[in-house]
């Protein structure tokens, strides 16, 4: 294709010959990183301990990581276009292994956020890096799918278990142990990754706008800060007003200079393509609608029924193993269906699955949770990876790494959304529940109403029937909330199977070098003349 280096033309006559073993290094890699994004959910209540951070210390100490990550996407996988995918990813290796270490042994909590923002800026090198050298070494589309499919499982399977792999930690070991297991497994990657993953970049014509890159970091941070204060309640505030503003107003400028810049760092005209625009949609819906789940599952898991955090993340597992199964049999599925009718049905199973999980309450049903987390395992997992997929494969191989940033930054952004709407939503139905509440105190009712472990502090310092009641009311409201929430979920996962009819009906054969791989239709048709394009 146009633009494309010797070195990629050379690969797509048959693809990179260690392909299959720079999937596993490029995987274990992406691994590590996804269990960090929520590995430290179950070590919170030890870090508070012995840390003593104030509550916005705490805040931050948690939501560092995802925002520095997210705001640093773009920058970092279009870097990677220009400079070498490997070199940024060998370099974000080095980046998280230094950070674990000094998160592992903050003194303060001062340093541990600053620990936490430097993982981020480690995960921003290491995600796009990863897929977008998958999109190199993988030329051939039908090979791609399959690598692509293995990928995302990892990666779901990695948030998934990151409460299972704290628990089993802080069962045995300080809260630093939840950092400090990432430091032999970047110690292995580091030199394994330099000597077998391939090194590619884009056609490097144009100088890197290096300006458009900070602005959209700049704008990605406060927008996503702005969308995580909504979802904590700081609805109305200043803080959260200016930060939406400032993200906003530098976004705007960001597409605007990306519009007048002859060499951009991200193609606004990829985003008009079905295959391309519509599959970012796609992930940007899907996980809005299931962060609710992700926000209420720990809590209710813990807090409801009362399990231990090793208890809470073994509940999770047929969630991860459904995700795994997803993942292998994704390429077939998608050969067989293409990607419109294999996103619309990922997002109805899903909607399914959440529907289904409604159900829970405040006595524990493990059978019907099992069923929900097994159909959501795999329509979470198969509505993913079509979308990515097919994202991917409709831009150039030149342009990989930011398709990557493009890809990664919706799935940030929908999280930062999700949490904002539905943890209105949330709190909308639980707060007014207690603080009409009689035989509290407004100043006990204000504190029970943020949140469901609040509620819990103020009943132990109640004692006696007023705290028991305390604990059932809250119980309840959070059940009803719950409730409220997931039926909010499935309401937009059955709008993400309509947005769905807009991809592609069947797959592209792979392009041959010099073609463009967009050119093809809405139906996934190509038009190109015949005899150009690969059966």
């Amino acid at each position: 294709m146009p633009g494309s280096t010797a070195r990629e033309r050379d690969g797509a006559r048959g693809g990179h010959p260690r392909r299959w073993t720079v999937l596993v290094v490029l995987c274990v890699s992406l691994f590590v990183v996804a269990i960090d994004a929520t590995v430290l959910h179950v070590a919170v209540p030890a870090v508070s301990e012995q840390l003593r951070p104030g509550g916005i210390e705490l805040l931050w100490i948690v939501d560092a990581y995802p925002l520095v990550c997210a705001s640093l996407l773009i920058l970092f996988g279009t870097l990677g276009d220009r400079a070498g995918r490997r070199r940024v990813l060998l370099l974000g290796y080095a980046c998280f292994g230094v950070a674990s270490a000094v998160a592992a042994y903050a003194p303060s909590a001062g340093v541990l956020i600053g620990a936490r923002a430097l993982l981020g800026v480690g995960g921003a090198m290491i995600m796009p890096a990863t897929l977008s050298i998958l999109r190199h070494v993988f030329p051939d589309r039908r090979e791609r799918a399959f690598a692509i499919g293995v990928w995302s499982a990892v990666a779901a399977v990695g948030a998934a278990l990151g409460p299972l792999v704290g628990g089993l930690l802080l069962e045995h070991f300080w809260w630093g142990s939840v950092f400090l297991v990432n430091i032999p497994l970047m110690v292995v990657c580091l030199p394994v990754a330099r000597v077998l993953l391939p090194e590619s970049a884009g056609d490097g014509s144009g100088p890197w706008d290096v300006a458009g890159a900070l602005l959209a970091a700049v704008g990605l941070f406060s927008l996503i800060l702005a969308l995580k204060r909504i979802g904590a309640g700081d609805l109305f505030t200043p803080g959260t007003a200016l930060a939406a503003l400032v993200g906003v107003a530098l976004l705007v400028l960001f597409a605007r200079r990306q519009r007048r810049a002859s060499h951009p760092i991200i193609d606004l005209t990829a985003f008009a393509r079905p295959a391309f625009g519509t599959s970012v949609g796609c992930i940007v819906l899907t996980v809005l609608a299931l962060v609710g789940l992700a926000l209420v599952a720990a809590q209710y898991l813990q807090l409801v029924l009362g399990l231990s955090p090793l208890e809470t993340g073994l509940r999770l597992l047929p969630l991860s193993l459904a995700a795994i199964a997803a993942g292998l049999v994704g390429s077939r599925l998608l050969h067989r269906f293409g990607p419109r009718l294999m996103v619309a049905l990922g997002f109805c199973l899903t909607a399914l699955a959440v529907l289904l999980l409604v159900g829970l309450g405040e006595q524990d049903r493990p059978v019907l949770m099992i069923l929900g987390f097994v159909l959501l395992g795999f329509g979470l997992e198969t509505t993913l990876f079509a979308a990515y997929e097919s994202m991917l494969s409709d831009a150039p191989a030149a342009e990989a790494g930011s398709a990557a940033a493009v890809g990664e930054t919706a799935y940030q952004f929908g999280a930062g959304t999700g949490i904002a709407l539905l943890g209105s939503l949330m709190n909308a139905v639980y707060g007014p529940a207690l603080r009409g509440l009689a035989g509290l105190s407004a100043s006990e009712a204000e504190a029970a109403g943020h949140s469901l472990g609040e509620a819990y502090t103020v009943a132990d310092r109640l004692g006696g029937p007023r705290a028991e009641a305390l604990r059932e009311a809250a119980r309840e409201a959070f059940v009803q909330g719950m409730r409220l929430t997931l039926v909010a979920s499935a309401a937009l996962l059955l709008l993400g199977a309509v947005a769905a009819c807009r991809l592609p009906r069947r797959l592209c054969a792979t392009a041959r070098p010099g073609v463009p791989s967009q050119a093809r239709d809405a139906e996934g048709r190509s038009l190109l003349p015949s005899g150009v394009t690969r059966p």
